[in-house]
């Protein structure tokens, strides 16, 4: 896919107040400090399009970007952050959850994981919760270029390993490194093929 524009629309408190969901969607959420905006300003050919921060949980907002006219990107608030108060995280909490379970064009959910890391809980527990909750997703493996290559492998494949003790077939998974712009093309070849099988077959998001 070639991106010839990807514009902010609008940030939004509620998943309610999202826009109109007249187009397929795509969203992307992950621990704090996962590598969330450098992948997508990647993926967009955009130095600031995301907005970084050395700050863990700086995105509080669900934030709708458009591209190529035809189809949302969505970048959502991290999960799991520990320096906020209780009260925040849940509220941050309930904004993910309702957006997800609600947002009747997300057609699919990218969940980036930090390949510099072993298997951690909080992300096995969510990338559960997607698979009890019928949610389509894939996993993104974020910042190998951080390490030697046959760690982030052995990474990767030891959370394949834990996926598979409650997973028969695992979702789609994908090995990414925003600063070398490593398997941004991938992303982005399965977002326009299901972009055509949806417009091939006439899906409409209309309830």
């Amino acid at each position: 896919m070639v991106i010839k524009t990807a514009t902010f629309v609008k940030s939004s408190g509620k998943w309610q107040d999202c826009p109109e969901p007249n187009l397929p969607e795509y969203a992307f959420i992950g621990r704090s400090n996962v590598g969330k905006s450098s992948l997508i300003n990647a993926m967009m050919n955009h130095k600031d399009l995301a907005k970084t921060s050395q700050t863990p949980g700086k995105t509080q907002l669900i934030n709708h970007f458009m591209v190529n006219e035809n189809w949302y990107l969505t970048d959502l608030p991290g999960y799991g952050y520990a320096k906020v108060s209780k009260s925040i995280r849940k509220d941050f909490e309930k904004l993910i959850t309702n957006y997800i379970l609600n947002r009747r064009n997300l057609v699919n959910l990218f969940v980036l994981v930090d390949s510099r890391h072993k298997p951690q809980a909080i992300d096995l527990e969510f990338i559960q919760w997607c698979g009890e909750s019928g949610v389509p997703f894939s996993i993104v493996f974020t910042k190998v270029d951080k390490l030697k290559p046959n760690a982030a492998i052995k990474n990767v494949e030891d959370y394949k390993t834990e996926l598979h003790k409650t997973w028969e077939d695992l979702p789609e998974i994908y090995v990414t490194s925003a600063e070398k712009k490593e398997g941004c093309d991938e992303i982005l070849d399965f977002i326009q093929k299901t972009n055509e099988f949806l417009a091939n077959n006439n899906v409409s998001f209309d309830e």
